[in-house]
C-alpha cells in the first residue's frame, strides 16, 4: 500500500486544541517574571529561582499524568480534565494580580502559589497526552510523523506568538490581572475546541476513536512480535508478553525508594532546595524504573536507552535556552534599546520573536527533513545541530553585550539570538518528541512522554538557577559558578556557550553509536 502524502484531519484539531493551551501558557509567562519583580517587589535572585521551580514542576507532572493515562483515564479525560485545572490556575493568577495592588503582598504571593499548584497539576495530565495522540494518528513506521510533529510545533509556537502581544500588552500596559485573565480565557477555547470536536476526527488510520480507554487495554494484537521490530525471540522470553502499563513490585520498590533516596541525598547533602531536589531525583530515577519492565525485549530495552541517553542532552539544551522567560526578559527590559520610531516596544513581545520564527522556519526545516529521503540524519545528529545553534546565539549576544551604548544594546541582538535559537529549537524538539513517539512501545507511550518532559523540567529548574546568578548591580554579592565570578555580562552569556557548545560536540560524536542502539527506526 502506498503512503499517504496529506494529513488526517485529527492533526489540525490537536494543532487547534495545543495552540490556545500554549496562548494561555505562554500569555501567562510572559508577565510572570515582570508580575514579580515589578508588583510582588521581589527580587530578580528570587524571581529566577521561583520561575525555575515553576517551569520545572510544570515538565514534571507529565509522568503523573502519563501513568494515569496509560493506566486508568486515558489520553482524552487526561487533557480535559488537565485543562479544567490550568483555567482555574490562570483565573488564580488573576486574584494574586488583583490583591498586589494591596500593601499587604502576603495575601497575593499565596495566591499566586495556589495558581501555580493548579497549572502545575493541570499541565502534568495535558501535556504528555496531547502530544502522544499526534503519533496515534498515524500507521506505524509511516515517515510523515517527523512532518506530523513539526506541523503540531507550529500550533504550539503560534499560540506562544499571539500570546505575548495579547496577555503582555493587557499585563504591562494596563494591569497585569487582564493578562492571566487573557490566558485563562484562552485555555477555555481550547477545552471548548477539543471536547466537541474530538470524536469525529481523533480517530486512527482504521477508524477508530483514540485515547477513549487507557493504553494497558490496547489490544494483545497491537503490539508488535519481537520478529517485527527485527530481534529474535531468544533475545527475551518476556518479550512478546503484553504488560498492563502498571509497575511490577519491584519497579515500585525502585520508584519509591529511589525518590527518597535521592531527594534526601540532594536535600540534606547537596544542600539543594526542596522542589529542586524532588525534580532532580525524580529525574535520575524514573528512566530506571521504566527500563527494569520484565516485558520488555532487548531491543526494546536499547530503544529506550537512546531516549534516556539524549535527556542528558536535552537537559542542557533547556536550561541555556528557558534563560528566554527570565535573564533574557531582565536584558530585555534594562539592557535593551526598546524604541521603533519613538515608540517603546513591551519587554514582553520579545517572546513572541522565538514563536515567529518557528512559524516561519518549521515548514522550511519539515520540508527539508521529508525531501531528504533516505540521506535524513538520525534524530542525535539532528539534535546535536541543535545544540550548536544555541551556543552560536549565546556567542552572538556575549559579543554584544561586551560594549552596550548609553542608550542600550540594539534590537537586532537579542533577535539574532532568538533566530539561532529557533533554529537549534527545530533541529532537537520535535524531533525530540517524534523519536519518543517510535521508539517507546505503544503500551508505554504517554508514560515515557512524560519521562521525556522530566529532561525538560530539570532543564527549566536548571534555568531558573542561572538566571539567578544574572549579574545585578545592586546586589551586594558577585554570583559565582564553578569559581568563576559573574560580574558582567559578557561573562554571564559566555557560560552559556560552554554548556551548550560541549553538549553539542559530544552529542554528535555518541550520535553514531545511538544510531545502531534505534535498531533501524530513523
Amino acid at each position: 500500500m502506498s503512503q499517504q502524502k496529506g494529513h488526517p484531519s485529527g492533526l489540525y484539531v490537536l494543532f487547534v486544541t495545543e495552540f490556545w493551551e500554549r496562548f494561555s501558557y505562554y500569555g501567562m509567562r510572559a508577565i510572570f517574571a515582570l508580575f514579580m519583580t515589578k508588583m510582588l517587589l521581589l527580587s530578580k535572585k528570587d524571581t529566577g529561582e521561583i520561575y525555575g521551580s515553576y517551569t520545572g514542576l510544570v515538565y514534571l507532572t507529565p509522568l503523573i499524568g502519563g501513568y494515569v493515562a496509560d493506566r486508568f483515564w486515558g489520553n482524552r479525560k487526561s487533557i480535559f480534565v488537565g485543562g479544567l485545572l490550568m483555567a482555574l490556575g490562570q483565573f488564580l493568577m488573576f486574584f494574586s494580580a488583583t490583591l498586589a495592588h494591596n500593601t499587604d503582598k502576603a495575601m497575593a504571593i499565596t495566591t499566586m502559589w495556589a495558581g501555580l499548584a493548579f497549572l502545575i497539576f493541570g499541565n502534568g495530565f495535558f501535556k504528555p497526552n496531547i502530544s502522544t495522540m499526534v503519533g496515534q494518528l498515524y500507521p506505524d513506521n509511516d515517515t510523515r510523523k517527523d512532518a506530523a510533529y513539526t506541523i503540531f510545533y507550529m500550533g504550539i509556537n503560534a499560540g506562544a506568538f499571539l500570546a505575548p502581544f495579547i496577555c503582555g500588552y493587557l499585563g504591562e500596559k494596563v494591569d497585569f490581572k487582564w493578562g492571566f485573565l487573557s490566558a485563562g480565557i484562552g485555555m477555555l477555547v481550547s477545552l471548548v475546541v477539543f471536547y466537541f470536536t474530538k470524536d469525529k476526527h481523533i480517530v486512527s488510520p482504521d477508524g477508530r476513536q483514540l485515547g477513549v480507554t487507557p493504553n494497558k487495554s490496547v489490544k494483545k494484537e497491537e503490539h508488535a512480535p519481537l520478529e517485527i521490530l527485527g530481534g529474535t525471540p531468544e533475545q527475551g522470553v518476556n518479550a512478546n508478553k503484553p504488560t498492563d502499563g502498571g509497575f511490577s513490585g519491584m519497579q515500585i520498590g525502585i520508584l519509591v525508594g529511589g525518590i527518597i533516596a535521592a531527594v534526601s541525598l540532594l536535600f540534606f547533602v547537596a544542600h539543594i532546595d526542596f522542589w529542586g531536589s524532588l525534580i532532580y531525583g525524580m529525574t535520575l530515577v524514573a528512566p530506571i524504573v521504566i527500563i527494569t519492565d520484565a516485558s520488555l525485549s532487548k531491543i526494546e530495552k536499547e530503544r529506550l536507552l537512546v531516549i534516556i541517553l539524549i535527556m542528558i542532552f536535552v537537559i542542557f539544551f533547556w536550561m541555556c535556552f528557558e534563560q528566554a522567560g527570565a535573564s533574557l526578559t531582565f536584558f530585555a527590559e534594562e539592557q535593551t534599546n526598546r524604541h521603533i520610531f519613538g515608540w517603546e516596544v513591551p519587554t514582553s513581545w520579545f517572546q513572541s520573536f522565538n514563536a515567529g520564527f518557528i512559524i516561519l522556519l518549521a515548514p522550511i526545516l519539515s520540508a527539508i527533513w521529508v525531501n531528504m529521503g533516505t540521506k535524513n540524519p538520525a534524530a542525535p545528529v539532528k539534535q546535536s545541530l541543535g545544540l550548536g545553534f544555541l551556543a552560536i546565539g549565546f556567542l552572538y549576544i556575549a559579543f554584544g553585550s561586551k560594549s552596550i551604548p548609553a542608550g542600550g544594546a540594539s534590537i537586532w541582538i537579542i533577535t539574532g539570538l532568538y533566530f539561532l535559537h529557533t533554529v537549534g529549537e527545530l533541529c532537537l524538539s520535535p524531533i525530540g518528541l517524534s523519536m519518543v513517539n517510535k521508539l517507546t512501545p505503544l503500551r508505554f507511550t504517554s508514560l515515557m512522554m512524560g519521562i521525556w518532559f522530566l529532561a525538560i523540567a530539570t532543564g527549566n529548574k536548571l534555568a531558573g538557577f542561572m538566571s539567578s546568578l544574572y549579574p545585578d548591580p545592586t546586589a551586594k554579592v558577585t554570583p559565582e559558578l564553578l569559581g568563576i565570578k559573574i560580574d558582567n555580562l559578557y561573562t554571564y552569556f559566555m557560560v552559556f556557550v560552554g554548556f551548550s557548545g560541549v553538549a553539542a560536540v559530544m552529542l554528535f560524536l555518541l550520535s553514531g553509536r545511538l544510531k545502531k542502539l534505534m535498531h533501524g527506526v530513523s
